[in-house]
């Protein structure tokens, strides 16, 4: 069960509405399945530019911790965008249709030539801004990146990621089936929004302050 409204941090009131841009492209611009799970694909790679971000600023002020960064950040940008790669390559064959299955369509360039084409340059930019504000908000102005292992932080968007993109391929794949109508993107759509909802404030809850301890005095 989710928390009440009353009780979720700002930074999930900025993910719903950068997660409630698609139905409006669905509703005004006839968003297919395949545009929406390209947008989806494009937050991969927001959520691992803003994770190397949390990285570089996980507790600055521990030397020691500089020498872990020279080794681990390369290689998450490395597994990352492998990891990111190949899902583009999954939505592209499987929503692409044939004018995607070609060996230009299945590669690097011909995935963000996709993006580019679809127009979704926009909400793109509103997933910028919500990933922001939840970095600067909660990350850096609450604390979160004096609580954070570079550890976790290596392994943290997978966990998320994997479901989120697991289930909207599914449901994707199960819109097209039905001939993609109307209603069964928009439900795609407030599925996924649901999951990082809920993946957003169980991060929140896990980095959140720390409980004080027995007998201290709460100012």
């Amino acid at each position: 069960m989710l928390p009440p409204p009353s009780r979720w941090p700002p930074s999930a009131f900025a993910l719903i509405a950068a997660n409630l841009v698609p139905i409006a492209g669905v509703m005004t611009h006839h968003w297919t399945v395949f545009v929406v799970l390209l947008l989806y694909w494009s937050e991969n790679v927001v959520v691992g530019i803003f994770n190397v971000l949390r990285m570089l600023c996980a507790d600055p002020q521990e030397s020691i911790l500089w020498a872990g960064k020279l080794f681990i950040i390369p290689f998450f940008i490395v597994h990352y965008g492998m990891f990111t790669f190949v899902h583009g390559m999954f939505v592209i064959a499987l929503f692409g249709g044939p004018a995607y299955h070609t060996a230009h369509a299945m590669s690097l360039a011909g995935l963000m030539s996709a993006v580019r084409s679809a127009g979704i340059g926009y909400a793109v930019l509103f997933l910028f801004v919500s990933h922001g504000f939840s970095f600067f908000h909660n990350y850096l102005g609450s604390g979160e990146y004096r609580r954070v292992s570079l550890m976790q932080l290596m392994a943290q968007p997978y966990g998320r990621i994997v479901v989120l993109h697991v289930t909207t391929l599914i449901g994707g794949a199960l819109a097209t089936a039905a001939g993609a109508p109307l209603y069964a993107v928009v439900v795609l759509v407030l599925l996924k929004t649901t999951l990082d909802l809920r993946a957003h404030l169980a991060e929140r809850a896990k980095l959140g302050e720390p409980a004080a301890p027995p007998g201290a005095v709460v100012s």
